[in-house]
């Protein structure tokens, strides 16, 4: 069952929605707003609304740089359990 929580993300509080516990949604938001911060902070001059667009892309980023290492480890694991197996049977 979907709950709503109000959370703060540069400072400006929002209404959020979802099936996960509280403390994961204060976790995402908090995540979120770190990211914004950290744009604010930029030595760059940035655009107050261009901070969600580009807070999206260096999460969108994380995300599919973690996405393929995650997939790469995989696929090591894959085979190596491949060879693994195949050294029991030859020993077995």
């Amino acid at each position: 069952m979907k709950k709503a929580l109000e959370v703060e993300i540069l400072g400006q509080k929002v209404t959020i929605s979802s099936d996960a516990e509280e403390g994961y949604m204060l976790k995402v938001a908090g995540y979120v707003d770190e990211k914004m911060q950290e744009l604010m902070r930029s030595p760059k001059p940035v655009a107050k609304a261009n901070i969600a667009m580009l807070t999206a892309l260096n999460i969108a980023d994380e995300y599919h740089r973690l996405k393929d290492a995650h997939e790469t480890i995989l696929s090591k694991l894959n085979q190596l359990s491949k060879r693994l197996s195949a050294t029991l049977t030859e020993e077995g």
